[in-house]
């Protein structure tokens, strides 16, 4: 009984203290985590570049990324831009400088090297920087195209090398750009710079002045108004153009065709190969991404949508070309080439002396 007593004190003792003890404080919810945005990644590139969208979003998604290209007019313009800009830089990756202008780049030192694991996907030949600090992305050739239908109508063999060119049977026939004003005329010039030598081309340049050779400011002046093979309108069926622009008109043909009304000439040293670099420029604030932005244009996915948004060639040797490319885009056998350093001192001077005899 009196153990009893004490049990039934002791209870009320608990209950009574527990009823005067503070209340318990609520455990507090989790705070949830809160994902940050994703970061601004400033691509600048030449005014032709162009990707598809999904290839882009692809990246953005892996990376917790927004990419934003700056396009900044042909590939000299937005090489001037990025060097005149190299204190403080307008981006973080530079993509489109090619093999003509790829020296003036390098001596103005904008590139951070890096030496992407694709690297090891390229051929060697497209490798120019041994520093890493420009990476090569993809290449291609221009060419001079020519209207099948107009040579078949005139019964017209087509010319084979450049020298054919100057031949009376092929008076007033060629439209080319202004290497002054076009990427693709500069490069056409190099071609028989490489073919003729730095003191035969002129000679050379002479003989197709007086042969009638048509110049204008551009590619698109060139292509969609002189060149007949594209408008059948145009007076000249012979153009410098690219040796993808056969593939390009089945591509955009407004009704489907089987074969392109245009092929291109590719004889030795008429066509000259110009290859596009990517780097990461100096100062950037997101160098990590920027890596594994180059990686991404190095690697396949990228890699295999360029030909139908560029009309370009991978240099990923594990990248499928189109169909379309295969079948009628060719490459040449024997390419012209001239070394980037000897390009990048004697370019001025060439054009300058081009312009006495061809534009005077």
């Amino acid at each position: 009984m009196r153990i009893s007593r004490l049990v039934t004190f002791f209870l009320a003792f608990a209950l009574l203290a527990g009823a005067c003890a503070a209340p318990a404080t609520p455990t507090p919810a989790p705070t949830p985590t809160v994902k940050p945005g994703p970061v601004t990644l400033t691509v600048m590139t030449h005014d032709s570049f162009a990707a598809s969208k999904d290839v882009i979003a692809a990246f953005e998604q892996e990376n917790n990324v927004k990419l934003s290209f700056l396009k900044s007019g042909d590939a000299g313009a937005a090489l001037n831009r990025a060097i005149l800009s190299k204190a403080a830089p307008l981006a973080d990756v530079f993509y489109g400088v090619d093999n003509t202008f790829l020296s003036r780049a390098l001596d103005a030192d904008i590139y951070e090297p890096y030496a992407s694991p694709l690297l090891s996907t390229i051929p060697a030949e497209f490798k120019l920087d041994p520093s890493n600090r420009a990476l090569p992305v993809d290449y291609g050739d221009v060419c001079i195209n020519y209207d099948k239908a107009y040579f078949a109508q005139k019964n017209l063999p087509l010319p084979q090398t450049l020298e054919d060119l100057a031949k009376p049977e092929y008076k007033g026939m060629l439209v080319m750009e202004n290497p002054a004003t076009s990427s693709t005329g500069l490069v056409f010039l190099l071609a028989t710079i490489a073919h003729f030598g730095e003191n035969g081309y002129l000679d050379y340049w002479k003989s197709l002045y007086n042969n009638g050779v048509v110049v204008v400011d551009g590619w698109e002046t060139a292509y969609y108004t002189n060149f007949s093979g594209s408008s059948g309108k145009g007076a000249q069926p012979l153009v410098v153009s690219y040796n993808s622009s056969p593939a390009a008109e089945v591509v955009y043909a407004t009704t489907p065709i089987s074969q392109p009304p245009i092929g291109s000439i590719l004889g030795k040293d008429t066509c000259f190969r110009q290859v596009e670099f990517v780097g990461i420029l100096k100062g950037t604030q997101h160098l990590a991404l920027a890596q594994k932005f180059v990686d991404f244009m190095l690697g396949v996915k990228f890699q295999e949508d360029m030909p139908l948004q560029m009309f370009v060639y991978p240099t990923n040797t594990q990248a499928k070309l189109p169909d379309v490319f295969t079948k009628f885009a060719q490459l040449p056998s024997q390419p012209a080439r001239l070394d980037p350093a000897v390009i990048a001192k004697n370019r001025d001077a060439w054009i300058k002396a081009w312009s006495e005899v061809v534009l005077k």
